[in-house]
């Protein structure tokens, strides 16, 4: 196990008395509590960590934040493998596993690195005209190679184990963020009486005052401020959560870590995602330090001077002992101090010519050796910085180093409050975006805004967090602003893109998007800032650009010759980090993505050996384990049993619809294409809704239960959509008509039983009601009481043999479903599933969901006599079209295998005789089954009317397992064509 061999002896914010052990690419390593995952691999001496995505560059470690580019590790194993994970954010936990990404065959030796030699090859949109040909079918195979060589981490395929939760919380305030600014504001709107959520990424709330000693005024006052916090009732301090979006409503979105530290409770989630509403919000989100543009500035070794500070003083790790500081502004100085008393070698090269005195004195007694109006041209090292070419006042020269730190002023962090709309504004003050204007809920404060200083941070949060607290009606009385002054000197912004050197000059360390490939997508014609972005992948990846951004547009602005405010802003939008699938998902999945229905009859299913089949979002019979081994034995004699005596089945699941008043008839005209206006009372009727471009919407049977009254059944599938469908028509298109309509599809058990044998199973099981012919005709109705509950039985069909359909209020369902059983004992009466189901109405001819898929008319399923010369109903305009009367145009024909052995196959492609079985072919199949009746598959099928003439044979083919087939064209009817069982 390799020693922390970069760890200094004292200081630092980590727990030395809990030292934690964890891999690296197989490679047993330690660290301490407090350490993140990235400040561990620092600590010993790991500067390799990645490759780059397109060249497969060396990358060490770039930030300390959600900002960085190089550092993506793929994190846990098996079922808790989760890719592309910054390796600064991660806290480390003991026996936490990490390995590098985008290499092979390992992170020193990639092969692929040899990319680099085709750089000029794969310049910025490369992949729009290097694979457009030689022919147009080129794509396809160079798809295979480019989606191979794409990509970062691998995802794991593994079930995950853990669980994820969603939940819903609220707040006065929600200020997002915890450093100053934030944590100033949180304590002023607490002290007003608001209920008040901070949220914080990090597992230390503080932000930049972390990167401050730990024996500092700064740490004193973080210490005071949080413990005043923690004792406040009204504060909610929402460690390790990142606030990843803002949506309609003050709507926040929220993704929280589980502590990893703790040893995870059964049953405790993994990560939570909580949509929580404020009233008001406070952004205090920080700002971002540049990188600086120079020849080779991808390298490890390479580090933001923000970031080198804080794995000094927050994790004490000194990353190098001779040091380089580029910057342009004041503030990477303090890194420069603070790196030489820990006892590195530091040389400070500022681009600016005339430096501050005060910060040229205090370098001299640091001991820090200072080159102004000097640049960093060129660095040379493989898998860590060696040595770094500089230009000065007095020319070029080398200097050798082991770590580079860069800094090329700040972009406040204005992601967030771009999610709603609000446009980033230019500051040429302080030469970056800050937040447009505000709505009158929403507040900024500290680096965000402009305000650099701790001492301006924290009183712009006080000030943020008391109006935040007065818009919500809280007016307590506000604590003076705690002070704290750490005696920063404003920062002069970058304004110059500095020419690079031989090599290639990154901007978007992540995307490998160098300033060669900005310079190429000007040349082309891509000014455009969200051009420039879509064509060079420019802040497309993980990291969405947050130190890659500003310095793009300063190059751009450079050579458009424009200013930075005329070359604009991309647009940022959610995610602010990536969030993973199962968070966002929560528990619903598997059986929970979606509420599960089940019938009134389902635990009597269950307890009677029915293997359930999920139905859209109901639970049904497949079929009876008792009637055969498997499903292709069992539908068959559930089939037989139902042809020759009696089935039962469960029809629960269609939908039911209350109409109700004195113009229901005339609704009913008008939605279905046949009549139903002087349907007498007491009978029913099959009829079919169209949508409005003509095509079938749905198909039921519909009672008149009284003159003003109907009951309407539709398929599973549809039932939902019918409903609204009703009461939009209603709301939008017949407002005047008074009609009222109601699902009543919970209210009713529905069970059919049909088969020659039905009408004496009812005899025997409702002895003292009349179901004789004279009595209950086809699509007769019967209304009654069974033991003092509503009972309805309708004569209907579905399977072409006598039927009735009982319905009985819900509760009494079992009930009545083990009374038909026990009365239909002697008649061998017997369950059956929707397997059977589906067969029986395909030997009858029955068109369903297959046939009703959304591209159908009434001619095509053979229905047109049903409207007849009607006019006047919905769709029945756009039906007419020619395009739906052309000859060819496929029609409902029934197809019956004749090669023996063989099987017709739903989904199978019909061609001609003879003819190539290539393409969309002539037609498709719709609905197979096995008919007992003929002793062979027969089918549905959709068919070329020009080509569909009965006799004539046909060609399915079906490609998932090369099977071709012949079939003969016959009538959809394979049944009884004259209905004499059903009415027998």
């Amino acid at each position: 196990m390799s020693s922390n061999h970069k760890r200094l002896s004292m200081g630092g914010r980590i727990d030395r008395e809990q030292p934690v052990d964890f891999t690296f690419d197989g490679r047993k390593l330690a660290g301490y509590r407090g350490d993140t995952l990235a400040s561990a691999l620092l600590a010993n001496g790991v500067t390799l960590v990645g490759r780059s995505f397109k060249y497969h560059r060396p990358r060490g470690i770039f930030s300390a934040g959600p900002e960085e580019p190089n550092a993506l590790v793929t994190l846990g194993i098996a079922g808790r493998r989760e890719p592309n994970l910054p390796a600064t954010t991660l806290e480390l936990a003991d026996g936490m596993v990490a390995e590098s990404q985008n290499r092979w065959p390992s992170l020193a030796f990639d092969l692929q690195s040899a990319n680099g030699l085709l750089a000029p090859f794969l310049s910025a949109g490369f992949y729009y005209k290097t694979f457009m040909g030689p022919t147009r079918r080129a794509w396809m195979f160079y798809e295979h190679f480019i989606r191979k060589a794409a990509g970062l981490g691998r995802a794991g395929t593994d079930p995950d184990p853990d669980r994820y939760e969603v939940r819903h919380a609220f707040a006065d305030v929600a200020i997002i963020g915890g450093g100053p600014a934030g944590l100033s504001a949180a304590r002023a709107a607490a002290a007003a009486g608001a209920r008040v959520a901070l949220i914080e990424q990090d597992f230390l709330l503080g932000g930049q005052l972390l990167a401050e000693p730990s024996d500092s005024a700064a740490a004193s006052w973080l210490r005071q401020t949080e413990a005043e916090l923690e004792s406040s009732e009204t504060v909610a301090l929402m460690k390790r959560t990142t606030a990843f979006g803002i949506y309609d409503g003050n709507v926040i979105g929220l993704v929280e870590q589980r502590d990893p530290t703790d040893r995870q409770p059964v049953g405790e989630a993994r990560q939570t995602f909580t949509m929580l509403r404020a009233r008001s919000i406070v952004f205090a989100t920080g700002a971002i330090e540049r990188p600086m543009v120079f020849s080779n500035n991808d390298r490890p070794g390479v580090m933001l001077a923000s970031a080198a500070r804080t794995y000094l003083n927050r994790f004490a790790v000194l990353p190098g002992k001779k040091i380089i500081v580029a910057t342009s502004n004041d503030g990477a100085w303090r890194t420069a101090f603070d790196l030489a008393a820990a006892g590195a070698e530091v040389t400070v090269a500022d681009l600016r010519a005339s430096l501050p005195a005060a910060l040229v004195a205090e370098a001299a007694q640091f001991g820090v050796v200072v080159r102004a109006a000097t640049h960093i041209v060129d660095l040379r090292g493989g898998h860590a910085v060696r040595r770094a070419t500089l230009n000065g006042p007095d020319g070029q020269s080398e200097a050798a180093c082991d770590l580079v730190c860069v800094s090329g002023g700040w972009s406040p962090t204005v992601h967030l409050t771009s999610h709603l709309g609000i446009k980033p504004a230019y500051r040429d003050d302080i030469g970056g975006f800050v937040p447009g204007a505000f709505p009158a809920d929403r507040f900024g404060a500290g680096s965000m805004m402009g305000a650099y200083s701790t001492a301006g941070a924290i009183e712009d949060g006080h000030r943020a967090g008391t109006q935040a607290a007065s818009l919500c009606g809280k007016s307590g009385p506000a604590p003076t602003p705690s002070k704290l002054d750490l005696g920063e000197t404003a920062a002069a912004p970058l304004r110059e893109i500095l020419p690079a050197g031989r090599g290639k000059a990154f901007v978007d360390f992540q995307m490998d998007v160098t300033t060669g490939d900005i310079e190429l997508a000007h040349r082309e014609g891509y000014e455009s800032v969200e051009h420039l972005k879509r064509y060079t992948t420019l802040g497309m990846g993980t990291d969405q650009g947050k130190t890659s951004n500003f310095p793009a547009l300063a190059a751009m602005a450079t050579l458009r010759n424009a200013t930075i405010p005329e070359t604009g802003a991309t647009t940022f939008r959610p995610p602010y980090t990536p969030v993973a699938i199962g968070t966002l998902a929560g528990r619903a999945i598997g059986h929970h993505f979606k509420p599960i229905r089940r019938t009134p009859m389902h635990d009597w299913h269950m307890t009677n050996g029915a293997e359930m089949l999920e139905v859209g979002l109901w639970m049904r019979p497949y079929f009876y384990k008792q009637s055969g081994r498997d499903v292709n034995e069992a539908y068959v004699a559930e089939m037989r049993n139902a042809r020759q005596a009696a089935g039962l089945m469960d029809i629960s699941t269609l939908g039911k619809i209350d109409v109700q008043g004195p113009d229901a008839a005339i609704f009913l005209d008008r939605i279905y294409a046949n009549g139903f206006a002087k349907l007498p009372v007491g009978r029913a009727r099959y009829g079919v809704m169209l949508r409005d471009d003509g095509i079938v919407f749905d198909d039921g049977t519909t009672t008149r239960l009284a003159e003003n009254r109907f009951f309407m059944t539709t398929s599973t599938a549809k039932a939902a959509d019918v409903l609204s469908r009703l009461e939009f028509l209603l709301d939008t298109a017949w407002p005047d008509l008074r009609v009222a309509v109601t699902s009543v599809s919970d209210e009713w058990a529905a069970m059919s039983v049909a088969g020659p044998k039905s009408r004496a199973i009812l005899s025997v099981a409702f002895p003292a009601l009349d179901v004789s012919d004279a009595a209950l005709a086809h699509m007769g109705l019967l209304e009654s009481e069974w033991q003092g509950r509503a009972l309805r039985i309708l004569r209907l069909s579905y399977s072409g043999e006598r039927a009735y359909e009982i319905y009985v209020g819900a509760t009494a369902g079992e009930q009545l479903w083990s009374r038909l059983l026990e009365a239909g004992r002697p008649f061998d009466l017997k369950p059956y599933g929707v397997e059977a189901l589906g067969a029986l109405r395909v030997e009858k001819g029955h068109v369903a969901g297959p046939e009703i898929d959304g591209r159908t008319t009434l001619d095509d399923l053979g229905l047109r006599r049903m409207a007849g010369k009607r006019t006047g109903f919905v769709g029945d305009v756009l039906r007419r079209r020619p395009a739906f009367q052309a000859p060819d145009r496929q029609r409902l024909v029934g197809l019956e295998c004749i090669e023996e052995g063989k099987r017709l196959r739903g989904g199978a492609i019909l061609f001609l005789l003879g003819e190539k079985p290539y393409g969309h072919g002539r037609g498709r199949v719709t609905s197979v089954t096995f008919s007992p009746e003929r002793g062979r598959y027969v089918g549905l099928a959709l068919l070329a009317g020009d080509v569909a003439s009965e006799g004539s044979e046909i060609v399915a083919v079906y490609p998932m397992k090369t099977e071709t087939v012949r079939a003969r064209i016959v009538s959809p009817v394979f049944l009884d064509p004259q209905g004499e069982r059903l009415h027998g």
